[in-house]
């Protein structure tokens, strides 16, 4: 990522952030709120290891998902890799809370990630949407999974994940849009930062003491 302020003042030709982000009334009192952003600091050293978290991740909560984290890394004895999923016994897998079908989608991945360099340099010549085909192809990698691995292993800047529950119920309860297109519009006014909009999104929307914007 390019050297960027704080302050919302250009760095060379490029803005920054939070001067794109504050040009919007609502996501400026998100980022005096809930600001600011460290983007490079949310991404996992392991692109593999982030992948596994979102399967994980899947349609469950978050309390549930950190539980079934916290096993399952035991299981694994804290190393994430394509060889310790594969040579885990299944049964472990499941005992840890992972269903049937997700320890089935973390094998096809493992193979996958053996077969092709999915990491930050493999993909650097890839914009966005090509990641996400890629990924896609992957049997358990669906598109919000290739959304969080664009954002939380690639560090990409400009994603807007609205597979993501959270993500559309926050754009929904700040602008009153109630379809995706309608999201997809109002998120238009944040690119390319829209990953920086996303996190903000998700601060307000994950915190139960949050006071009515004005």
């Amino acid at each position: 990522m390019s050297d960027q302020s704080e302050s919302g003042a250009t760095t060379g030709t490029e803005t920054t952030p939070r001067a794109v982000l504050t040009d919007d009334p609502v996501m400026a009192q998100l980022w005096d709120e809930y600001g600011p952003v460290d983007l490079e600091a949310a991404v996992y050293d392991d692109e593999f290891e982030r992948i596994v978290v979102s399967v994980v991740n899947q349609s469950v909560s978050t309390e549930s998902a950190n539980a079934v984290r916290e096993r399952l890394w035991a299981v694994l004895d804290d190393e994430v890799t394509p060889d310790s999923i594969r040579g885990a016994d299944d049964e472990a897998l499941r005992d840890a809370g992972l269903s049937a079908g997700k320890v089935e989608y973390l094998h096809h991945i493992a193979d996958a990630f053996d077969d092709r360099d999915y990491s930050r340099d493999g993909l650097s010549d890839h914009d966005d949407d090509a990641v996400v085909d890629l990924l896609t192809e992957i049997r358990g990698v669906g598109e919000w999974t290739a959304r969080m691995y664009l954002l939380f292993a690639l560090g990409r800047e400009d994603v807007l994940p609205l597979g993501d529950l959270a993500v559309r119920r926050a754009i929904e309860d700040l602008y009153g849009a109630e379809s995706r297109a309608e999201m997809r519009d109002i998120g238009a006014a944040w690119a390319p930062y829209r990953s920086y909009a996303t996190v903000l999104l998700w601060r307000w929307y994950e915190d139960d003491d949050r006071a009515p914007l004005s």
